[in-house]
């Protein structure tokens, strides 16, 4: 394999997937499929710690990038909420792959897509492994079990960047006006900003993550999601994610992340009523995937070892 931050490391493949141009990369042809779904401010390379070892250990690894992002195309029907992104990973893995099932694991924005598919395609995904991602809108049911859903302070402050990229996504790509400064706003995400672990990412790493947010269409299609989670923009159709899931679900937490519920790992034992966990993984924040590659790794493997067989 080429060096862990090369853009070059894994080959990638195109298909065409309900008029985007999707491109990803799949490792381990023959094995189990295993759908690996970043979210924002990240691409597939999210996952460069964790594609060959998943291989290796008997999974079809599949790593998109949504539409809008990277490789990916543009979406020509404007929509970049999590419903669209479900429906691209059915098609991708369902009709372009030809996988009558698979699991999927995924934090942040990928998290909440891997919840809608398996609710939005009864049986599709068999199993799934979420870690510091978007939860399921169950105010009611939250409270029952004594836990405020309600964002903690630090978690205000530290997600200003969600207001800004949802409600004047112009007015800030307009002040982000070269590739340096733009380059600059998505690595902090990675470092000072107080999502990651202290020291996660050196500035090789956060740049490498960042990079292909450089392109300013890139950049505003990723933050599309955020315009349709604040009502600011339309969503395509309204996202399963008022209601329970019933797919087995491994859930993680990395408790160095200032912008996920410090609740996380209690709504998860509201949402989810087949739970492994939730676990709490030390030197780990949102991006735990990277952060403790090894760990999940094996985690992924051991969870989903009766499906390999």
């Amino acid at each position: 394999m080429s060096e862990p931050l090369s853009p070059d490391a894994f080959a990638i493949e195109r298909a065409e997937v309900r008029g985007v141009e999707l491109a990803f990369i799949r490792e381990g042809i023959g094995g189990y499929p295993l759908l690996l779904v970043h979210g924002w401010p990240e691409t597939k390379r999210i996952w460069w710690r964790n594609i060959e070892p998943l291989a290796a250990a008997g999974f079809e690894v599949i790593v998109p990038d949504l539409r809008g992002f990277a490789d990916s195309g543009l979406a020509a029907d404007g929509f970049y909420d999590v419903a669209a992104h479900a429906r691209d990973m059915r098609a991708l893995v369902g009709d372009v792959l030809g996988h009558e099932r698979c699991a999927a694991a995924g934090g942040d924005l990928g998290g909440g897509v891997i919840q809608d598919l398996g609710l939005r395609f009864e049986g599709f995904v068999e199993r799934q492994v979420l870690f510091n991602c978007i939860m399921p809108l169950l105010s009611e049911e939250y409270e029952a079990a004594g836990i405020d859903p309600k964002p903690s302070a630090d978690m205000r402050m530290a997600t200003d960047y969600y207001r800004r990229q949802g409600r004047e996504p112009d007015r800030l790509l307009a002040e982000l006006d070269s590739e340096e400064e733009r380059l600059r706003y998505v690595a902090e995400f990675y470092g000072h900003r107080f999502w990651a672990t202290p020291g996660a990412f050196d500035r090789a790493a956060a740049e490498f993550m960042a990079e292909p947010f450089v392109d300013p269409e890139k950049l505003l299609a990723g933050w599309g999601n955020y315009g349709s989670a604040l009502g600011e923009r339309q969503r395509s159709e309204t996202p399963r994610f008022f209601e329970r899931s019933a797919v087995p679900t491994l859930a993680l937490y990395g408790p160095d992340d200032h912008v996920i519920w410090r609740s996380f790992p209690q709504m998860c034992e509201v949402a989810f009523t087949e739970l492994v966990g939730p676990f709490v993984v030390e030197g780990a924040g949102h991006f735990l995937q990277w952060e403790r590659a090894e760990l999940l790794n094996k985690s992924l493997e051991y969870f989903l070892g009766g499906l390999l067989r």
